[in-house]
């Protein structure tokens, strides 16, 4: 019987145009994992612009095995009034259940650590829902520290029209 060559590891990578799909198929993947998808529009022609269109707003890592994209780090820069420099903001970072513990997600946060430092920049956050403790465990494991006094606030559709128009919401009977 002829030896079986070990799996290849893990690698990551910077997403590239043609693995927009993928990207979307594992943000369906979280959302499910979240259950959120009644929020999910995301689709491959939607994000497409948004990390490779001609004024890119966010940037993405993956996590490749076996040539398959299994893993992905979405982030974006925000900035720091306090400290008066800009910061990495990892929206969503999602590993394939079957590649759990073998190192990407450690690695993908590694990664986008080594980019914030060589970027100069003074912060790198991220949000976990509540209820993910093997997540909280995880991140605080890597270092992190999970705010206990800060709330997201959140304003989307219908109501962030509204919110624009700078009046109160109306009121509902």
């Amino acid at each position: 019987m002829p030896e079986r060559s070990p799996p290849e590891p893990p690698t990551l990578r910077a997403a590239e145009p043609h693995d927009v799909p993928a990207i979307v198929g594992l943000i369906r993947e979280l959302a499910e994992f979240e259950r959120l998808t009644h929020l999910l529009k995301v689709t491959p022609e939607t994000l497409h612009p948004h990390l490779f269109g001609p004024r890119p707003v966010a940037e993405c890592l993956v996590g490749e095995a076996g040539g398959r994209v299994v893993a992905f780090a979405l982030f974006f820069t925000n900035f720091s009034t306090f400290l008066a420099q800009p910061g990495l903001y990892l929206e969503d970072l999602y590993v394939q259940p079957a590649h759990r513990g073998s190192g990407l997600g450690r690695a993908l946060l590694a990664q986008l650590g080594r980019i914030a430092v060589a970027r100069g920049y003074g912060r790198f956050e991220w949000s976990v829902l509540d209820w993910n403790e093997n997540a909280i465990r995880f991140y605080q494991r890597m270092g992190a520290t999970v705010l206990p006094d800060w709330r997201i606030c959140r304003v989307t559709g219908d109501a962030l029209q509204a919110f624009a128009t700078g009046l109160p919401p109306a009121s509902t009977p």
